[in-house]
């Protein structure tokens, strides 16, 4: 799955200083072993309490893990991909992708608009 630059050098960096667990997962518990909920939550309370300005750490933001995904997801939509790329990045369909973010992608006519007038007013592409 391609992923932007920016995670790909965390991964990197993850991966020269931990390596990866014997069945080749990114992620291993302390003892090794998968890593079990109650560790992933704590671990998950722990960093969120280290990322997040003090009046966002107790908002729904950091609730559980997933409502970061739900905010990634969020992010591409807001930040104009292709919603059928978004969808096939997270993994859903494009109906399941409707039914969870419609309110995020709809309400965007005005810039769909810009875009569909900046490729009308646009010269053709084999124009020299």
């Amino acid at each position: 799955m391609p992923i932007p630059p920016a995670l790909v050098q965390l991964l990197r960096r993850h991966l020269d200083e931990y390596g990866t667990a014997p069945d080749g997962r990114l992620f291993r518990a302390v003892r090794g072993g998968r890593v079990r909920w109650t560790e992933y939550t704590e671990l998950w309370q722990e960093a969120w309490r280290k990322a997040l300005p003090a009046a966002e750490a107790h908002t729904p933001l950091a609730e559980v893990p997933y409502t970061a995904r739900h905010a990634g997801i969020s992010l591409w939509i807001k930040a104009g991909v292709d919603p059928v790329e978004v969808a096939r990045r997270a993994g859903h369909s494009i109906a399941v992708l409707w039914k969870f973010y419609a309110k995020l992608l709809r309400g965007q006519q005005d810039r769909a608009n810009q875009l569909i007038d900046d490729a009308l007013n646009s010269p053709p592409d084999n124009a020299e």
